[in-house]
């Protein structure tokens, strides 16, 4: 039990970096329309 454990833990580390690495291509992506939508820089 301790095995099973310990492997989901491991296992879910990549699970939550991935989900949090989408929301910021996606808040990401949304700046740059947005900014290309209003003839701003992102810079």
């Amino acid at each position: 039990m301790k095995e099973l454990l310990l492997s989901s833990y491991i296992l879910v580390w990549p699970v939550i970096s991935t989900a949090v690495l989408v929301v910021l291509i996606v808040a990401l992506v949304n700046d740059m329309r947005a900014a290309r939508r209003d003839g701003d820089s992102m810079i």
